[in-house]
């Protein structure tokens, strides 16, 4: 074998090797994409679920629109306060104090207390049910139905159909809006972790027609209107609606609900 043939076939790749790292080295410098460093420091905060809950694609969306200042430093709705106290760090802004929200469904008619129309043996998902005459099985084509697509919408297991309603764990409820995308009837609302009293109906057909259907609805009678000394409590197309701003959790309006519709 000859060795300077393979001295030199040693040196020819070692020589091309080089060349080709300087390029490179000349490239990346030249290309090189200039990354925040305050989005690698917010993204570093963020849980990284990329649920969407806040609107962008994804934590790394969310990350630059929080650095670039289009963002408020408390959107990730997975994250909550403490998370947005870091990331307020970060940037140099106050994180505020509000309040954690979570979902709540705005119906009570559990299988015992609502009237069935037919017996719906079709796919088990409710923005399908809902395109059919009557929105389903149930008499009431303001309440929940109870086939669970915001169940599968869920990536927390925090909803769950328990007798024919969905029930929301708010131990669990991170607030991504998932579940309220997910129903067809609007029935799923964020509200404050704190809210001890909020009215279970979505029905805006009048009295009569609430008893006909379902014995756990509103009927618009105001008496929790009446009550209320914080104005906190109106009627809205004849069904409850509170004011959480306004609301003292002091309890009377569901004292004089007379169908307890106000959880």
């Amino acid at each position: 074998m000859n060795i300077i043939a393979i001295v030199a076939a040693t040196a020819v790749v070692g020589i091309v090797g080089l060349l080709i790292g300087v390029l490179l080295g000349v490239a990346s410098e030249k290309f090189k994409v200039e990354v925040d460093e305050k989005e690698i420091l917010v993204r570093n905060e963020l849980p990284g679920n990329n649920c969407g809950g806040c609107g962008y694609a994804g934590c790394d969306a969310l990350a630059k629109a929080i650095a670039l200042g289009q963002a408020d430093v408390g959107a990730c709705p997975v994250g909550g306060a403490p998370v947005a106290e870091k990331i307020g760090a970060i940037m140099g802004i106050a994180a505020g104090s509000a309040e954690k929200k979570v979902a709540f469904v705005k119906c009570k008619g559990t299988c015992d207390k609502t009237r069935v129309q037919y017996s719906y043996t079709g796919i088990a998902d409710c923005r399908k049910a809902s395109v059919v005459p009557g929105s389903g099985e149930k008499a009431c084509s303001y309440g929940c139905m109870g086939y669970g697509s915001c169940v599968k919408a869920c990536q927390f297991d925090a909803i769950h159909v328990v007798d024919g309603i969905a029930v929301v764990d708010k131990e669990k409820c991170v607030a991504c809006g998932k579940c309220t995308e997910a129903c067809p009837l609007g029935l799923i609302d964020m509200v404050p972790y704190s809210a001890k009293h909020l009215v279970q109906c979505n029905s805006h057909d009048k009295g009569k027609e609430v008893k006909e259907k379902c014995d756990n609805g509103c009927i618009g009678c105001t008496l929790c209107t009446k009550q209320c000394e914080f104005d906190a409590i109106h009627m809205d197309n004849n069904v409850a609606v509170i004011d959480y701003e306004k609301c003292t959790n002091c309890g009377k309006c569901a004292l004089k609900c007379p169908t307890k519709v106000i959880q």
